[in-house]
Formats: C-alpha cells, sequence, structure tokens
C-alpha cells in the first residue's frame, strides 16, 4: 500500500507541476517585461514623474485632472452607447459567446456608482471587482488599468462623481454557459491580472517611461493591438502584432519594418495619433478613430512623442499575412488597371469615386486616400467591408471628412464585391470576401 501511495504522491506532484507550467506559460510574459533593464518603485524614481497628468494640468484642480485622465483612457467610448448620455452605458459587445453590455458609471446610486467608495472604485478600476463583490468580465481592460496610480485612478472618480447622475439601468448580459459565471473571473484574475502598479525603468529616459504610462496603463494600447491567448488574455510573446477587435482589424504597431511602425517618420506617427491621418499612410477609422477624437486628440504634444518613443522600443513582430511593401496609385483611369469584379466597379463608380478617385488619391481630402493604407492592402479585406458597412464619423482635426454608412444601401454581396473590387484596385492583392462574410461582419458590429 505504501508503495501505491508514493505512486500517487508522485502523479499528484507530477500533475500539478504540469499544470502549474502549463499556466505559466500561457500567461506568458507582462507587457513591459520586453523593456529588461531594472526596475524602481515609482517614490524612488528621480528623473521626472512619468504618471498623472501633462505639466500644464500638473496644478490644476483634481476634477480637470480627473477629466483629462478619464479621456486619456478612453471612459467614455465604451460607457456611452450612441443618442445616449455620456458614462451611462448600454453599448453592447458583441463577443463569439454572447453580448456583453457596458455599464453605467455616472455617479447614480441605483445605477449608477454613485456608492462606490474610494477603494470600491480602484478595486474596481484595477482588480475587476464591483462594489457589491461581483467580478468584472476582462472586456473591462483592468488588467491594463492595474498599472494606474491610486491618484490617478482616483482623479477619475473626482471626476465622474462631478458629473450628472444618470438612471439608466445597462441590459441584462447574454453570454452562454459556462462565459456566464462572474465568478469564474476569480480564477481568470489570479492567472492574468498581476495587479501591479507602474514601475518606472532606469535604463530607459523619462520620455519613455512617460510613453510606456501612457500606452500600457492609460490608453491600453494592446487590448486591440496584441492577440489573445487560450485564456483570452494578452499574449505578449506577440506583442502589439496586430489582432481582430470589435469586428475590426486593429493592424501591427511593432517595430516591425515591413508590415509594422518600423518604417513610419515620427512626423507620421505623431500626426496619426493626434490628428487620425498620416500622409501616405491612411486615417484612423472604426475603433481607433474614436480612439483618436475622444482621447489622443487631447494629449500634449510630448505626450504624443514619448508613445512614439515607446513604441519604437517594441521589438519587431511580423505580420506574415500582410505585403512587406503596398501597392501604389492606381491608373488615373477606370479603363486601365485592374477590375477583378465588374460588379464592384459598378459600386464603386456609383458611391466611392467621387470622394476616392479612380487612382486612390482623393480628389477632396487627403484623408479620403486610399493609397498607401492598410485597410486596402489587407487581402482580408476586413477593415474595407466595415467603413463601407459602418461609414466613420470623424470630429479630428476640425473640418475633417467624414464617409457616410452604406450598409443600409446595398446588399451584402454588393459590399462584397465592392471590397474585392477595391482590395484588387488599390492593394497588392485582391480579397475574395463573400455575401456571408459580410454578413458575419454584420453581426461582430451589431448591437
Amino acid at each position: 500500500m505504501s508503495g501505491v501511495m508514493r505512486i500517487l504522491a508522485s502523479l499528484v506532484v507530477i500533475a500539478i507541476v504540469a499544470v502549474a507550467l502549463g499556466v505559466w506559460y500561457i500567461r506568458g510574459p507582462g507587457p513591459l517585461d520586453f523593456a529588461g533593464g531594472t526596475k524602481v518603485a515609482l517614490a524612488d524614481y528621480r528623473a521626472g514623474k512619468p504618471t498623472g497628468v501633462p505639466a500644464s494640468l500638473e496644478k490644476a484642480s483634481l476634477v480637470e485632472r480627473g477629466e483629462w485622465l478619464a479621456k486619456a483612457a478612453d471612459c467614455m467610448v465604451c460607457h456611452t452607447k450612441p443618442g445616449e448620455k455620456e458614462y451611462s452605458g448600454g453599448l453592447g459587445f458583441k463577443l463569439p459567446f454572447g453580448m456583453l453590455y457596458s455599464t453605467n458609471i455616472t455617479p447614480d446610486k441605483e445605477t449608477g456608482i454613485g456608492n462606490y467608495s474610494d477603494q470600491d472604485f480602484l478595486n474596481a478600476v484595477r482588480r475587476g471587482k464591483r462594489h457589491d463583490g461581483a467580478r468584472l468580465y476582462p472586456a473591462m481592460p483592468y488588467a491594463s488599468y492595474a498599472y494606474m496610480t491610486d491618484e490617478d485612478v482616483l482623479a477619475v472618480k473626482a471626476y465622474l462623481f462631478s458629473l450628472p447622475p444618470v438612471r439608466a439601468k445597462a441590459p441584462e448580459n447574454t453570454l452562454s454557459f459556462p462565459f456566464n459565471q462572474r465568478w469564474a473571473m476569480i480564477f481568470w484574475s489570479a492567472v492574468f491580472n498581476p495587479d501591479t502598479r507602474f514601475t518606472p525603468d532606469t535604463s530607459k529616459s523619462p520620455e519613455w517611461n512617460r510613453g510606456a504610462y501612457l500606452a500600457e496603463a492609460l490608453a491600453h494600447c494592446g487590448e486591440c493591438h496584441t492577440p489573445r491567448n487560450l485564456g483570452f488574455a494578452l499574449d505578449n510573446r506577440k506583442k502589439f502584432a496586430g489582432a481582430i477587435t470589435a469586428g475590426w482589424r486593429a493592424f501591427n504597431i511593432s517595430s516591425d519594418k515591413a508590415t509594422g511602425l518600423g518604417n513610419w517618420r515620427d512626423q507620421d506617427l505623431i500626426s496619426y495619433l493626434s490628428l487620425g491621418h498620416a500622409a501616405g499612410h491612411g486615417s484612423a477609422s472604426g475603433p481607433m478613430g474614436e480612439a483618436v477624437d475622444h482621447s489622443f486628440s487631447q494629449f500634449a504634444p510630448e505626450d504624443i512623442r514619448a508613445i512614439v518613443v515607446y513604441l519604437r522600443s517594441v521589438p519587431p513582430q511580423p505580420s506574415p499575412d500582410l505585403p512587406a511593401v503596398t501597392a501604389p496609385a492606381a491608373p488615373a483611369s477606370h479603363r486601365d488597371g485592374v477590375t477583378a469584379d465588374a460588379r464592384g466597379k459598378r459600386v464603386f463608380a456609383s458611391a466611392c469615386v467621387s470622394c476616392h478617385g479612380w487612382s486612390g488619391e482623393s480628389p477632396m481630402s487627403p484623408m479620403a486616400t486610399l493609397t498607401g493604407t492598410w485597410a486596402v492592402n489587407d487581402p482580408a479585406a476586413i477593415n474595407v467591408a466595415q467603413i463601407v458597412l459602418s461609414g466613420t464619423k470623424r470630429h479630428t482635426p476640425d473640418g475633417a471628412l467624414s464617409m457616410p454608412a452604406f450598409g443600409n444601401a446595398y446588399t451584402d454581396d454588393e459590399i462584397a464585391a465592392v471590397a474585392n473590387y477595391v482590395t484588387a484596385r488599390f492593394g497588392t492583392e485582391g480579397s475574395k470576401l463573400t455575401a456571408k462574410d459580410v454578413a458575419e461582419l454584420r453581426e461582430q458590429t451589431a448591437e
């Protein structure tokens, strides 16, 4: 019996070690582990202040600082349903396993966060734990917000509590089993949320550290631009390599020179983040357009430059499904060049050419130029189809050209045809979208 017990004990130990190794591997490195260097506690860092608001707001009131931080963290976009009061929640997120709705974060005591203490708010933002003890789903990026300081999180709370309370209860989530079990998020958080604050890297410049805090803690860039692992957490082995988020493709923003940002000039990156457009690279649309309009456009110039410095340091990650070089401008005449789909050409001629031109160089606005954009050079044509379906409403800069939605004007088959035509004419390889593909894209963005 003792021999059997020893064997069983050994098997248990082996199983525990195997599970621990599996968890360790799936969790992978943290978002800042690539940098190496010596980390110090924020209180011991002597080369400036990488956290908080820009220098111009250091002497502003707590509420004013919180307003800027809330914009930097892009809170309003996710917590506001179009047409409803800001921060009142109810925005739907279509997930593979059901619909998830954002919550009301106005200071309403019954349907919002009006009863949250400071500690309650810290727990929600950084640990994914509500006032009533229930767990939040990681669609709320608390694993990224965990890097925020107490000071910054509580400034956001002060701002939110300065707003008028809005009585608005979010719709019930419609997640399928087992994803509807909130308690299971305890285990997700234990594995994937270290719940640690930002620690500056003394081997890096103050500008790099500021950019790291802005990109990782506040702007949470990885939540869209980093692929997910088996546990639906960020796979930082492929940091910033690009991912599909909310039905849109968030492209590679690593330092890869072919398919990332490695060949972008600093001024191009500054322009794209500040204005949502960079000559030769295109304009921001979809979730990135919202991030520019409501968040990045509010950043101080020195903070945009800090983010650029940080992005430059992220190791290159190739995107093998994208071309190494984007296509040049197409011929000026519709009679020349590729005509992959006659139906698509007809739709383009009737709805698109007046703004985008036959060459892809817009006769109306640089923001409508297609030449050089990743969207038209992506053989999957995800973003091309999405912008045809839902259009884009840009607010930055003033007078920015927006595109109307054509989702109700054309069938799924017609939208697939025009997307295939656009990628063939203006990109390096034509897409092969079908009506079914477009229907699925509609579903991913429908509330």
